[in-house]
């Protein structure tokens, strides 16, 4: 590597992102000074890279943090979408990107890559046509801005992937809308990565679109029986019916699928014309596809499934967080903020060791459920989801590890110490907000563990609706901490 290349800076916007949070990664192996833009440091505490990136923490809609984060900048990464900030997003969009490469310019980047969408059919969803509009507007400045274009992405943890993986394994029989024949080009997200990464390492700046995608053309419906296949399935028979529109297929994937109907309708929007990679703007001349070659789709599924297998999932759709309702916005305001704190505080005495206690308080969620009554936590997450909320199917990134930041089924991990302390803040949809905290101490050679529910309710509302729910509290949260004590028991007698 060059010495020019070497005393480069590079920005990653969005490192709290699926796509983000694994380009900084990449970026660290190949040696590169690496400064992370986002608005909350804290949602890349538990990143084992945190703390090799400068963080700089501001509003990517302000532009003294802009500037900030793009000072001494050489080649900055525009990785921001607004999909989930309501119908006009698409103008939200534009306005931020020409902002960012406004300032970009005054300070002196030297290169823009912005991965967007490719969207070469006049049809278009409006999704798809934002992420061009985007494009468009980083390109209206100075800055040279290199943007690749990708349709579907396969990975491990990826929204696209995740639609693919549970809408065949849930429904052997589906009748489907008619955007299920039309031609997509999908691309795995190791290869996205390797022309991020190789954008870097470019001698003079880029001033161009590029379509990427991998080796094959395909349908959606052809997919899903390649994952059919590859899982061990029996063959998916797939019913076309043509009154499924895009609207009716979101909220249908975000009933049988982890994805949210929120989520779900800009990905279904950008399958209902064919995302297809043009020839004519090939990357391939500039940055050569790997050596070992673009993976196919099986490779890409058959990649995927072996990172879940493994645990070892880097990021996840849905770590970047979702847009909540504006009360919901402000998270962990102190008690002496002048809100109403109401709680629910228990807490247990044990001999046991707090390792032991902590690694099933760590490992609560997903697929080890929630200690009892998880009748009802299904229950909550299934209104949870009928009101437009992510319910309980996100599930974890790990079944048995957490990290500040993630999701974990529908709440987020906000503080974690290691046999400490772990607080999950609520993204359901609620009144007000929410926390339920675990903390471990010891007394008198004892561990003890302090389980507490807090919400700050909204108006009279917010505070009708926990009285409401005191009586499946009273059920729900003793019946949790017993168990906790329960499963660590049960662990310690296998031990001996």
């Amino acid at each position: 590597m060059s010495s020019q290349i070497i005393n480069r800076k590079y920005l990653v916007t969005g490192a709290s992102g699926y796509v983000g949070g694994r380009l900084v990664k990449a970026l660290l192996d190949d040696h590169h000074q690496v400064r992370v833009f986002l608005r909350d440091k804290s949602k890349i505490q538990g990143q084992p890279w945190a703390q090799s990136v400068e963080v700089v923490e501001g509003n990517a809609n302000n532009l003294s943090d802009l500037a900030k984060a793009l000072d001494g900048i050489h080649t900055a990464y525009y990785l921001l979408h607004s999909i989930n900030l309501g119908p006009d997003f698409d103008t939200i969009e534009a306005t931020m990107a020409r902002n960012f490469a406004k300032t970009a310019h005054e300070q002196g980047v030297e290169q823009i890559v912005y991965l967007g969408g490719i969207a070469n059919d006049k049809k278009t969803s409006k999704h798809l046509a934002s992420r061009a509009r985007a494009g468009t507007e980083l390109a209206s400045q100075q800055v040279p801005v290199m943007e690749l274009r990708a349709g579907i992405v396969i990975g491990s943890g990826s929204a696209s992937f995740e639609m693919l993986r549970h809408l065949t394994h849930r429904l052997p029989i589906m009748t489907t809308p008619k955007w299920v024949t039309n031609k997509t080009q999908p691309i795995a997200i190791r290869d996205v990565l390797w022309y991020l990464r190789k954008s870097a390492a470019l001698t003079t700046p880029v001033n161009k679109v590029f379509d990427i995608g991998g080796p094959e053309v395909l349908t959606y419906a052809d997919m899903m029986q390649q994952f059919a296949k590859i899982s061990g399935l029996p063959k998916r028979w797939i019913i076309k019916v043509p009154v499924l529109t895009p609207k009716l297929s979101s909220l249908w994937i975000g009933l049988v699928t982890p994805v949210p109907t929120a989520l779900a309708r800009p990905l279904v929007g950008s399958l209902i014309s064919e995302v297809v990679a043009d020839p004519a703007k090939s990357v391939n001349a500039l940055i050569p596809p790997p050596p070992e070659g673009l993976l196919n789709v099986e490779g890409a599924i058959r990649l995927a499934l072996g990172q879940i297998s493994k645990h070892s999932v880097e990021t996840r759709w849905s770590d970047a967080g979702i847009t909540t309702a504006p009360w919901q916005k402000a998270q962990s305001d102190p008690d002496w903020a002048g809100e109403v704190i109401l709680k629910d505080h228990r807490e247990i005495l044990s001999q046991l060791p707090s390792s032991l206690i902590w690694k099933k308080i760590e490992g609560i969620g997903g697929e080890h459920g929630w200690y009892g009554a998880d009748w009802l936590w299904w229950l909550r997450g299934l209104l949870d989801r009928a009101f437009g909320g992510v319910g309980l199917r996100r599930g974890r990134r790990d079944p048995d590890q957490l990290r500040v930041g993630e999701s974990l089924d529908f709440w987020r991990v906000e503080a974690l110490e290691n046999e400490k302390l772990l607080r999950l803040y609520a993204e359901m949809i609620l009144p007000g907000k929410a926390w339920l905290e675990f903390r471990l101490d010891k007394v008198d050679g004892q561990t003890r563990i302090i389980q507490e529910a807090r919400f700050a309710p909204r108006g009279l509302g917010g505070q009708l609706y926990w009285y409401a729910v005191l009586p499946f509290h009273a059920f729900i949260f003793p019946t949790m901490l017993r168990n906790i004590i329960k499963r660590a028991s049960q662990e310690n007698e296998l031990q001996k």
